[in-house]
């Protein structure tokens, strides 16, 4: 619901006379934990992972078809979907804060080494969760792997699963490389090969919220415009009504995803094009599955190491702006614009997830000039969106700079002559 203003013409215009004041926000408080939603997997609870039908635990992902399928048998299947296992509710209803129990805070004391007993012959197997999610009996080969939830921040609540292969994630990178070749530099020509990609879970929080915000400022309607002076001392001038103008709309975001990893979410463009990952969004997290690790076979990951606590700005600022983008279409009427001068929101309820999303990631170190670079390009692991950058060689850009200067001049000079 937006409050109106009268339109232009009617009320009293309402010259601005005062500076514009500093935006200010309404933070919600920390977060409070009320209450967690157990999305605990307990059908693999004993960290082993059996096939439905033959009972084999040599099972990984086939991410043409986004199923686990069994070595053994060939079986497919997947898990339930996270949101058919949550009761999401009406989001316009959702108060406090709210997450799933993969989302709670890290434990910095907790190891990431982790201990598991063998089911099948009692053996003691360790995991190391900072490098993977399973391993091999080395006594009755059974596969293990971690899908309790460990308080290290290594396992999520859900996860979903890689859709674009590994040959389709190359072919696309290859494909985005072969535009650039032009302005490339020579040595990233030299050395780029796109089969050493790398599929990688990132980890992600997705959040739900319900929200209102209150926008202000000050719209001019043009009233009239003329011209003073003449040659180079001529200017434009305009008159225009003023109005204070403020909205107030109420919404919910199904979804938000963000980053919860700090290296990713610290963009240096001095050193690294990380920033490229978010480019790829969005990616359909409706369609994500409750965690189970065997879809990280053959794949890397990372661990979050970002609690609600320290998300939540981003995740404020994130709702400003869609609070902005809800009230545009409602100021079409001030021709002039509208300057927004204070702002306000309010977060009436927050649901939190943490999830892993899938990512196809080739990277090349550049250094020039005795600095160093690192180019990414990324695949979204489930769309196939691609973008990144590749080291540009600044002599070929002057020269084509030079060539179309050249061109653009000859043009003048010959419809100069036409002319004449």
């Amino acid at each position: 619901a937006m409050t109106s203003l009268p339109p232009p013409g009617e009320g009293t215009p309402s010259p601005a006379t005062d500076p514009p004041a500093e935006p200010t926000l309404d933070s919600i408080a920390d977060p409070v934990i009320d209450p967690v939603i157990d999305t605990q997997n307990e059908r693999l609870d004993d960290g082993v992972n059996r096939c439905p039908k033959c009972g084999s635990t040599e099972i990984q992902l086939r991410p043409s078809a986004g199923m686990l399928i069994c070595l053994f048998c060939r079986h497919e299947w997947s898990e339930a979907r996270l949101d058919e296992t949550i009761d999401n509710g009406d989001l316009a209803t959702l108060t406090g804060t709210t997450m799933g129990s993969g989302a709670t805070d890290i434990d910095t004391a907790a190891d990431s080494l982790i201990t598991m007993k063998c089911e099948g012959c009692g053996a003691e197997v360790v995991v190391n969760t900072e490098a993977q999610m399973g391993s091999r009996c080395h006594w009755c080969r059974h596969v293990l792997t971690i899908n309790e939830q460990v308080p290290n921040g290594a396992v999520p609540d859900a996860v979903l699963p890689f859709k674009i292969t590994h040959d389709d994630a190359v072919a696309r990178i290859d494909a985005f490389a072969g535009k650039r070749r032009m302005f490339a530099h020579r040595a990233f020509l030299r050395d780029f090969e796109p089969d050493n990609i790398v599929g990688v879970y990132m980890p992600y929080m997705v959040v739900d919220s319900n929200a209102s915000a209150d926008i202000a400022g000050v719209g001019e309607v043009q009233t009239r415009r003329y011209t003073r002076g003449s040659g180079d001392d001529k200017e434009t001038i305009y008159d225009a009504d003023v109005y204070e103008v403020q909205r107030h709309v109420d919404f919910t975001v199904d979804d938000l995803t963000i980053e919860s990893s700090a290296d990713r979410a610290n963009i240096n463009s001095s050193i690294n094009t990380n920033n490229i990952i978010n480019t790829i969004l969005p990616f359909d997290t409706e369609n994500a599955v409750k965690w189970n690790a065997s879809y990280l076979s053959g794949y890397t990951s990372e661990k979050r190491d970002q609690d609600v606590a320290h998300l939540v700005p981003m995740v404020e600022n994130q709702l400003l702006s869609i609070a902005r983008s809800q009230v545009e279409s409602s100021v079409d009427r001030y021709d002039r614009g509208v300057r927004w001068e204070r702002e306000r929101l309010e977060v009436h309820g927050t649901r939190w997830v943490a999830m892993y999303l899938p990512v196809w990631l080739y990277s090349y170190y550049h250094e020039e000039g005795g600095k160093g670079m690192v180019h990414y390009i990324a695949v979204n692991g489930r769309t196939g969106e691609v973008m990144g950058s590749v080291p540009v060689s600044h002599p070929r850009l002057l020269a084509a700079a030079a060539a179309v200067g050249g061109i653009i001049e000859i043009l003048v000079i010959a419809i100069l002559v036409a002319s004449g």
